[in-house]
Order: structure tokens, then C-alpha cells, then sequence
């Protein structure tokens, strides 16, 4: 597998990095292995300090991090800033609250003295995507580091400036080398590490195609799994709103990340009453958004990550036309240079089509008419994903009744799905994948929840 840096704006390759061998990969597995050793009978408190110097190079670093996010995937260097702040506000987040939520639990029993112990369970194998290049690695990262398990990294093969970076911030902060190490491997070489003996977890946020393969690898070696895979997010907008307001949240939630985001608002479902005006609205809006230098803070749109991904996201759009969809806006690669893609949005999708149950990855929108609460309801549900959605409403009790209907992972009310907030779980279910990540219940992810019990 190649690891190339190419610049999605000017589509220059900037960099390329040789992949590692099999020695590589079992010295890593080493030093990883006895790393875990040692840490398995140190207490929680004594990384904190590590954690927090994270928390602190990335905030010290943030300009020349966020310019590699750029350079690696062309992302808006206004975004990826933003991307950079996040990621140091989890490490923070578990460096202050890791030891309180990896605490032993007492519990109420009849059968004696008995409690809970948090206790690491060894090497974490991680593989993880380019959209946001940081924010998913700390994710993985913190809960783990706290928790006790040295991590392995694959990242994506577009991003191998930010796998470094990333390394590198680790490797400043004084922690043990192999807390935090990045692999340029193969599929293969993925598979041999899932297999072995000092690997006791695997995480994974891609997907699904990628899901499915890398979590057949985990349960065939019965190793603990998380996956957090595709989403066709919606966003549901009731008949009570204000139509500009709505409009505006609804292209900012579709179109951030160049519309690069699991769970950015792909499908949005329209109460019939309000449904003209609110086309006409959202038009107006994504009118707005204007693709152009990542670097340039005027600019709105970014590119997209490759010119494989603005391909295949053509491809989709045209395959959605010709099989009954209607563009009601937008469409097309526009006559520039870059790997852009104009903000569309698609209407008439029948069940038949198979736009209906796909995944666009891009500034591509579907758009619905529900006759009423229970309608919205019913499109909403009819997805293979469970991943996040939104609802727009005026009437928080209403939305409120509707967003516990809603067969996802999370559900926001008057908001997009939030990433931006450490003590919010992140995940989904059918086959956006399963497990959860941040909050107070992802630290646990990969430990041993260990019963200790004093028998009377």
C-alpha cells in the first residue's frame, strides 16, 4: 500500500513514505507488548501528566498541524484549526477525568465485599480514516492511554503527514515510545497483527466495506471490537420552524467538510406543508458556499479528499439521475482546478433507486417530503444506517418524542450532530457499526471490567 501525500487543491503529489516490513512490524509488536506489561500494575494518575502535555503541544502546534491537514486531505484550514483545538480538548478531558471513570465500583450484593476494577487488557489495533485525521486518532488514543493499552495506528494512505505529526506531539510529550506508534502498513500485514497473541482489541472507523473485512479479522481471532462505520444521517425539519434559520443550520450540516462527515446531514426529510418554501431557502444557501483555496479563509467549499473520491461521487450523482432522480441543484465537477464537486441537491429518489440506500461522501443532499410526524418517522428509519440525525423544531417536546423513534446511534435536536463535545458518546447501530467512543463509557471500551468479590 502507498503512503502519498497529494495535495487535493493542485492535486501535487507533496510527499511519499515508505511502508514498513514485516520486522518493523514485529519490533513494534514488541516494544508495544512490554510497554503493556509494565503499565498493567501502574495506576491511572501516573499518565495523566503525559496526557495533559498532549493537550498542550497541540494547542502550541496548532497553525503547522492544521496546514498538514490541508496539504494531506484539503480540509478548510479554518476547519482544520478547529479540528486541532478538538482533539487537544479530549486529551485534556480524559487526562482530568480518566482516574474517575476507570475508579472501582462497589457494588450492592448479598454475596460479600464485592467490586469492579477498570483494568487494561493489552495492544490496541486501530485503523482509522482520513476525514478528520486527527480528531479520530486522539480518540482511540486518550481513552487508551489512560486506560492502560498501547495503541497501533493505521492510518489512511492519504494522510501520512498527519500520522507522523500525530506520533510526533506523543513522542514530545515524554510518554513511552510505543504508547502511541504509527504502522505504514498493508491489509495483510493488518490481518497478522489482529492475529496476534499481544493484540486484545481492534477499533475501526471507516467504511463499512472496510468494517466488514477488518471486524471478520477481529471476531475470527476473537479479539474485542469497536466499529464506527457509514451513516445516511437525516435531518428532519417540522412544519414549525423558522425556514431561514433552518435552512441555513441544514446546508452548513450537509456541506462542512466538503460533506466529508459520517454523520453530516445526508437525507433531509421535509414536512409537506413547508416543503417549497424550504427548497427554495436551502438553495439560497448553498448558493453561498464557494469552492476555492483551503488556505484562503473566504473560501467555504473545500475540495474533495482525491480525485477518486470526486469520481465516484459523479458516478453516484449520475447513476441517481438516470435512474429517476432530479437534480434540483447544482451537480457536476465545476471547470476548475482541484478535486471539487458542486453542492447538489437530489429530489424524486425513488425506493428503487439505488441512491436511496447509499452513502454520498460529498456536498451531495437527498431531499424528502413526509406528509407528517409519523411519515418523517418511517423515512428516517428506512436506512441499512444508524448512525446520528437531527430534528429542527420549535417544540422540544415534540421533537423530543420523535428523536426517542428515531432507530440511530444519537439523535440532536435544533443542531447537527455533535463531535465537538469529549462527554458525548459517538456511535451508531446497524451497519453503521456498534460500540461506542468519548464520553465516559469509551474510556471502557478495552478493559477487562474485572469482578472482585469477598465471599462472606
Amino acid at each position: 500500500m502507498a503512503y502519498v501525500t497529494t495535495y487535493p487543491y493542485t492535486n501535487e503529489v507533496l510527499k511519499e513514505y515508505k511502508s514498513m516490513s514485516d520486522e518493523d512490524v514485529q519490533k513494534a509488536l514488541d516494544k508495544a507488548g512490554k510497554l503493556y506489561q509494565e503499565w498493567k500494575n501502574k495506576p491511572v494518575a501516573s499518565r495523566k501528566y503525559y496526557l495533559e502535555n498532549v493537550a498542550d503541544l497541540m494547542l502550541n502546534n496548532c497553525d503547522s498541524l492544521a496546514k498538514t491537514i490541508v496539504k494531506d486531505m484539503g480540509k478548510l484550514y479554518t476547519e482544520a484549526v478547529a479540528e486541532v483545538k478538538l482533539s487537544a480538548s479530549i486529551a485534556k478531558y480524559y487526562a482530568e477525568n480518566g482516574e474517575k471513570f476507570l475508579a472501582p465500583k462497589p457494588l450492592l450484593t448479598s454475596a460479600g465485599n464485592s467490586w469492579i476494577e477498570n483494568n487494561p487488557v493489552g495492544v490496541v489495533m486501530c485503523v482509522e480514516p482520513w476525514n478528520f485525521p486527527y480528531y479520530q486518532l486522539m480518540r482511540v488514543f486518550a481513552t487508551n492511554f489512560m486506560a492502560g493499552n498501547p495503541v497501533m495506528v493505521k492510518h489512511a494512505s492519504n494522510c501520512p503527514g498527519c500520522a507522523l505529526a500525530f506520533e510526533k506531539i506523543i513522542k514530545e510529550s515524554g510518554a513511552p515510545e510505543a504508547a502511541y506508534q504509527n504502522l505504514f502498513v498493508s491489509h495483510e500485514q493488518i490481518a497478522d497483527i489482529i492475529a496476534d497473541k499481544r493484540v486484545q482489541g481492534v477499533a475501526l472507523t471507516g467504511s463499512e466495506k472496510a468494517g466488514t473485512h477488518i471486524a471478520a479479522e477481529a471476531g475470527k481471532n476473537l479479539k474485542k471490537s469497536t466499529m464506527e462505520l457509514g451513516g445516511n444521517d437525516v435531518m428532519v425539519v417540522l412544519d414549525d420552524v423558522d425556514i431561514k434559520k433552518a435552512a441555513k443550520l441544514a446546508a452548513y450540516a450537509r456541506l462542512w467538510n466538503a460533506g466529508q462527515v459520517c454523520v453530516s446531514s445526508k437525507r433531509y426529510i421535509v414536512e409537506q406543508s413547508i416543503a417549497d418554501k424550504f427548497m427554495t431557502a436551502l438553495k439560497a444557501e448553498f448558493a453561498k458556499y464557494q469552492p476555492g483555496d483551503p488556505m484562503d479563509e473566504n473560501t467555504t467549499l473545500a475540495p474533495l479528499s482525491s480525485k477518486g473520491a470526486q469520481t465516484k461521487l459523479d458516478q453516484q450523482v449520475q447513476n441517481a439521475v438516470k435512474n429517476g432522480a432530479k437534480i434540483e441543484y447544482g451537480g457536476g465537477i465545476p471547470d476548475m482546478h482541484g478535486d471539487f464537486y458542486n453542492p447538489t441537491i437530489l429530489s424524486n429518489i425513488s425506493k428503487d433507486n439505488p441512491a436511496y440506500y447509499e452513502e454520498f461522501f460529498g456536498p451531495v443532499a437527498q431531499f424528502y417530503v413526509a406528509k407528517d410526524d409519523a411519515d418523517a418517522v418511517r423515512i428516517a428509519n428506512d436506512s441499512n444506517y444508524g448512525l446520528g440525525g437531527s430534528i429542527v423544531s420549535k417544540n422540544h417536546e415534540r421533537a423530543s418524542k420523535m428523536a426517542s423513534k428515531i432507530d440511530t446511534g444519537m439523535v440532536f435536536i435544533n443542531g447537527i450532530t455533535q463531535v465537538a463535545y469529549p462527554e458525548l458518546p459517538f456511535g451508531g447501530i446497524k451497519r453503521s457499526g456498534y460500540g461506542r467512543e468519548l464520553g465516559p463509557d469509551g474510556i471502557k471500551s478495552f478493559v477487562n471490567q474485572k469482578l472482585i468479590s469477598i465471599t462472606k
